[in-house]
């Protein structure tokens, strides 16, 4: 049944040149804005191009994750997140349920965040990284990775600002110190004969603002289309897929849209993925939007912080 999701159109998930974010030129900015607005209120999924990030960057962090994942089991175990005060390291497969009622999510992953040291960190899932000994590669790439992922994600907030009415500094302190994870992901195949509801991740939606997806060629992400089926998004050379999470969602009052999707690996290769997670300052508060309210309309949601929120999501996946 997985693979009867439809292969998606242009004109369900758009492909949004970025780069007019950084013209000098206001109506170049806007234009972005506009199309950015379409795609936050119809689908929440679009991919973005012309975002800057070098191509060797991202084949290098691909590289590293492929060579990470083949390590031996030991060597991956020594690094479970389990270890770690901050959720940082090896995630073994089936760890996560992201699906009520699924069998457990058919991948592993890596977790990374900003350095830090733990007796510095004040806030959920800050803390010290965990790296591979012996890959003198790896950290270096995720690093420059991050760094360069955050600085698309700034972009777009500012780009998500003009889509809502808003001053292009509006989400500037939501952005600043913001709480953001890379986090690296192996999919085996879908097994032939996988238990009922089997697959590599579960329908879901994500936590918080921002999540921008590297997937490799082998494909296998599906999103819930307007018509609530479910149809293929297919990699697109050059491009991360883009979408909103349930905080953005609830700071807008579900104006814009935090959709549901899910990974089912059909391709009978292992599929590689890269999804960088951007939440904002822990501190900042989320209160509905000015302009998101039509007339008569309340707020659905009350005012929580980003630390909260992201903590009672965690709880919802993890049950800890």
């Amino acid at each position: 049944m997985y693979s009867e999701a439809r292969e998606v159109s242009r004109d369900t998930l758009p492909v949004i040149p970025v780069g007019g974010l950084c013209s000098s030129n206001p109506s170049e900015r806007q234009a972005v804005g506009d199309a950015l607005r379409a795609a936050c209120s119809e689908t929440g999924f679009f991919y973005c191009v012309d975002h800057g990030v070098p191509q060797g960057l991202i084949e290098a962090v691909l590289a590293e994750s492929r060579a990470f994942f083949s390590l031996p089991a030991d060597a991956k175990a020594a690094l479970d997140k389990a270890r770690s005060p901050c959720n940082r390291g090896y995630e073994p497969l089936r760890n996560q349920t992201l699906e009520a009622g699924a069998p457990p999510d058919l991948k592993e992953g890596f977790y990374i965040g900003a350095e830090q040291r733990e007796e510095d960190a004040v806030h959920f899932n800050q803390g010290p990284n965990q790296w591979p000994r012996d890959m003198t590669g790896f950290r270096p790439a995720m690093m420059a990775y991050f760094s360069a992922l955050t600085i698309v994600a700034e972009r777009l907030m500012r780009g998500i600002a003009l889509s809502l009415g808003l001053e292009e500094s509006f989400f500037d302190l939501f952005c600043r110190d913001p709480q953001a994870t890379l986090r690296l992901l192996h999919y085996p195949p879908q097994p032939p004969d996988p238990q009922p509801g089997e697959k590599g991740c579960g329908a879901h939606t994500d936590f918080g603002g921002l999540t921008l997806l590297l997937q490799d060629e082998n494909g296998g992400l599906q999103v819930r289309g307007p018509d609530d089926a479910w149809i293929h998004a297919t990699p697109v050379p050059g491009s991360f897929v883009v979408n909103l999470g349930d905080m953005i969602a609830r700071w807008t009052n579900d104006r814009y849209r935090s959709t549901l999707h899910r990974v089912v690996n059909i391709s009978g290769k292992d599929r590689y993925s890269v999804p960088f997670f951007h939440s904002g300052n822990p501190d900042y508060v989320i209160s509905c939007l000015p302009g998101c309210l039509a007339p008569g309309e309340s707020p659905r949601y009350p005012v929580v912080t980003v630390q909260e929120h992201l903590r009672e999501m965690y709880q919802r996946t993890y049950g800890r």
